[in-house]
C-alpha cells in the first residue's frame, strides 16, 4: 500500500491526505468540501504560494504572467486547457507578477510568461515564453518526476 499524498486545496488551501489510488475519483477537500481538482489553474498569492509548493505531493506548474502582457493573454487559454489535461497528476497555478511582485522578484522572473515546474518544494525546470497546448504538455512530460 502506498502512502497517502498531501494536496493543498485550490479553494481554501487546507492540506488534504488522499490515497494515490483516489486521485482520479474526484476527491473533495475535507475542510471546505470543494473539489480538489477543478481542471483550471489556481490563482496563487504570496500567502498561498509556499503552501502549494511545499505541501503538494504532486508537481506544481506555475505560469508567471501579467495582465498587460499580450503573449501571456494569448497563452492563457492554452494553459487552462493544459490544466484540464494534466490534472490530477500535475496541479497548474498562475501568479500575477503585477499583483504579486515579491514572488516575481523571489524567483528572478525576467520575462513573462515564464513557466516553472516545482516538485518536492523546489523548482526543477523553467521555460520562458508563450507556448501552445501541445508544447506545454510535452515540456511538462519531459521534466516532471516519474
Amino acid at each position: 500500500m502506498t502512502d497517502p499524498l498531501h494536496l493543498a486545496c485550490p479553494h481554501c488551501a487546507a492540506i488534504n491526505r488522499i490515497p494515490a489510488a483516489r486521485l482520479g475519483q474526484a476527491p473533495r477537500c475535507g475542510q471546505c468540501h470543494q473539489p480538489l481538482f477543478t481542471g483550471k489553474p489556481v490563482a496563487l498569492t504570496g500567502e498561498s504560494f509556499d503552501r502549494h509548493v511545499s505541501r503538494n505531493d504532486i508537481p506544481l506548474l506555475v505560469d508567471f504572467w501579467a495582465p498587460w502582457c499580450g503573449p501571456c493573454r494569448m497563452m492563457a487559454p492554452q494553459f487552462e486547457q493544459a490544466a484540464a489535461r494534466l490534472e490530477p497528476g500535475v496541479r497548474l497555478a498562475k501568479v500575477d507578477t503585477e499583483a504579486q511582485p515579491a514572488l516575481g522578484s523571489r524567483f528572478a522572473i525576467r520575462s513573462i510568461p515564464t513557466l516553472a515546474l516545482f516538485s518536492g518544494g523546489r523548482e526543477i525546470a523553467r521555460q520562458p515564453g508563450a507556448m501552445g497546448l501541445q508544447d506545454i504538455l510535452r515540456w511538462v512530460d519531459a521534466h516532471r518526476p516519474r
